[in-house]
């Protein structure tokens, strides 16, 4: 009897031993982190905690709102003027939700201010991860003749869109992986895939070909990703083609890692956005009539809105490495059962 009752008797006490295995991570719960836990109950309740960029206009005002409107956020707007978020929380009639809204300081123009925004965002979070992180700000500048710097010397339209996002989520990560659900959202844009109507048969086309204005520091007078010649319009679309490629990379690298669900999206063509200030009056007024009536293609910002929000609180939304967005004509008005 090759083994006999002593090597079954070990197996038994190892098949046993790995049973338990499951609680090798557990701790005694410290005095300091039961008063910790006391505190985050006491301010944030049962409540996830979610922070959107540029939450006072648009797309993430809408997306705020609805992400409210559910009763299980408290969420963060990371904006560059307070003031004005301030008036919008009052306009919106946010009030209704008492103590679930937190406008802070952002300017994603800024390394330092991306950098002061994350350790005040630290500083009052305390203990409780942050649950969900939309990077949703945004300026679109296609008129532009030549660039614009920001305050680290990058051109503006892709600091502001891609690398200050980047580094917040870089800052922010590894906080989020303690949540239980957590989700970085990123706002990509048909424009940056050059495999659609609007992105590949609209000049000028999303291209970093090889990455040789990044790879020589991409600092002035350095303006595009490609080291071409500054196009406003294009800048905007490779920005946005950065920010879907991020959420594939991260995915990649760090989905399994972290637990964190890595995903971009596009909610559609918002014709009436803010992010169309800058172009003419006359392209203006006739854009939103011909994305409605001649594409069909054109989505209010409520509904781009419940989109972004959907990705982000949707059950069915938690897979990772994903591009959402919406196929057929408008649906404003339709309801959220229609998403």
């Amino acid at each position: 009897f090759v083994g006999g009752p002593t090597s079954i008797t070990t197996r038994r006490r190892t098949n046993v031993v790995e049973g338990f295995q499951f609680m090798k991570g557990w701790k005694v719960p410290s005095l300091s982190q039961m008063r910790a836990d006391k505190e985050i109950l006491e301010k944030f309740g049962d409540k996830k905690l979610a922070v959107i960029t540029g939450s006072s206009s648009g797309l993430g005002r809408k997306a705020a709102a609805a992400l409210l409107r559910t009763g299980e956020y408290h969420v963060i707007g990371a904006v560059r003027d307070v003031d004005k978020m301030q008036a919008v929380y009052e306009i919106d009639g946010w009030d209704k939700y008492p103590g679930t809204f937190t406008p802070m300081e952002l300017e994603l123009n800024s390394f330092a201010s991306v950098h002061k925004f994350c350790d005040e965002l630290e500083q009052f979070k305390g203990a409780k991860p942050i649950d969900r992180l939309l990077c949703n700000a945004g300026v679109y500048q296609p008129s532009l003749p030549y660039p614009k710097w920001s305050m680290d010397g990058h051109e503006q339209t892709m600091q502001i869109n891609f690398l200050s996002h980047f580094l917040m989520i870089s800052r922010l990560m590894e906080d989020m992986s303690r949540a239980s659900d957590p989700r970085i959202i990123t706002v990509g844009s048909v424009t940056g895939n050059d495999n659609t109507v609007g992105g590949g048969g609209v000049y000028p086309i999303a291209d970093l070909k090889t990455l040789d204005g990044f790879q020589a520091g991409f600092n002035n007078p350095i303006a595009m990703a490609d080291g071409y010649g500054f196009i406003g319009a294009k800048a905007y679309k490779d920005s946005k083609l950065c920010l879907m490629m991020l959420a594939n990379v991260l995915h990649q690298k760090y989905n399994k890692q972290t637990g964190i669900a890595f995903s971009s999206i596009y909610p559609g063509c918002i014709a009436e956005s803010p992010l169309f200030r800058e172009k003419r009056s006359w392209f203006r007024k006739y854009f939103p009539v011909f994305m409605k009536y001649i594409t069909g293609g054109f989505v209010g910002e409520e509904e781009a809105g419940q989109r972004l929000f959907q990705v982000a609180h949707d059950p069915r939304c938690t897979k990772s490495g994903v591009y959402w967005s919406w196929n057929g004509g408008p649906r404003e008005g339709r309801g959220m059962e229609a998403l």
